[in-house]
């Protein structure tokens, strides 16, 4: 598999607070990584600086871009330009246009795309009968049925529960035609048979060669789906490897379990 995502020695502090130091990982086409870790464990703040909420102190990113036919360095870039190089980001607090029906919320994602101002979104939203609007449409409602959405594309946002904003979200992203997808706890509140649907819907994209990093403390889930778990702890690297790895290394089940393994059923799940 080839590599979309690089990142190597990310460090973040603020006001002397080290959040992140030092970390590196890959996100591989075709493959689903997980970054899991206790609350303060950094692992938010990272996403952060990937996706160019926050500049990094330290870092060399290389995104293998659509586009480009050499990887893009994307410290020093703003969240617009690295998202239309092909990053797509769901958040932990799900942020949707609740007044707007589902259709239209994944529509803006793909006016997004196209690099237009807030102002010129509105306008192409409004013009119903323009050429773009359409094709938008037509591709938003694709990725509506991607996520099992399709039947209530003209419902408010505003009116779906937890899991279908969830996966609203997720079809919103994919508007973006990205290249790697990052998902901020995508199973949080969901339910078990939600939980499953959401599995179905990812493994399905990193099928088609999409790279997923996803934070998740649903510890069922990252060990089903994940290829690499990489594991934080006060914003180090404690481990990373394959489930089996992770699951039976000797820091992880003494910082989170004790004496269990990371994959054995317990009350609740890993603190995030």
């Amino acid at each position: 598999m080839s590599t979309t995502l690089s990142v190597q020695n990310l460090s973040k502090s603020f006001a002397g607070l080290k959040a992140v130091q030092k970390m590196s990982l890959e996100a591989k086409a075709g493959e689903i990584a997980a970054v899991i870790g206790p609350n303060g464990a950094g692992k938010t703040t990272l996403f952060n600086c990937i996706t160019g909420a926050i500049q990094p102190d330290q870092a060399e990113i290389k995104l293998s871009a659509q586009d480009a036919k050499q990887p893009v360095l994307l410290q020093r870039k703003s969240m617009e330009e690295i998202a239309r190089l092909g990053v797509a980001r769901t958040f932990q607090q799900v942020r949707l246009f609740d007044s707007l029906s589902l259709v239209d919320n994944v529509v803006l994602g793909g006016l997004y795309r196209h690099q237009l101002g807030w102002g010129e979104i509105l306008v192409d939203r409004l013009g119903r009968g323009a050429r773009r609007h359409r094709a938008l449409r037509t591709q938003a409602e694709q990725y509506l049925r991607r996520v099992g959405l399709q039947d209530q594309r003209y419902e408010l946002a505003g009116n779906l529960d937890h899991g279908n904003r969830r996966r609203l979200e997720i079809a919103r992203a994919l508007a973006g035609h990205p290249v790697l997808l990052l998902l901020d706890e995508p199973a949080a509140g969901l339910n078990r048979i939600e939980t499953d649907r959401l599995t179905e819907i990812l493994a399905g994209l990193s099928g088609e060669g999409m790279a997923i990093l996803l934070i998740e403390h649903d510890m069922k889930l990252v060990m089903r789906i994940a290829s690499r778990i990489y594991v934080m702890d006060h914003g180090e690297l404690l481990t990373c490897g394959s489930a089996d790895e992770v699951a039976s290394d000797a820091r992880v089940i003494e910082a989170y379990l004790g004496s269990r393994r990371l994959d054995e059923p317990r009350v609740g799940h890993v603190a995030g």
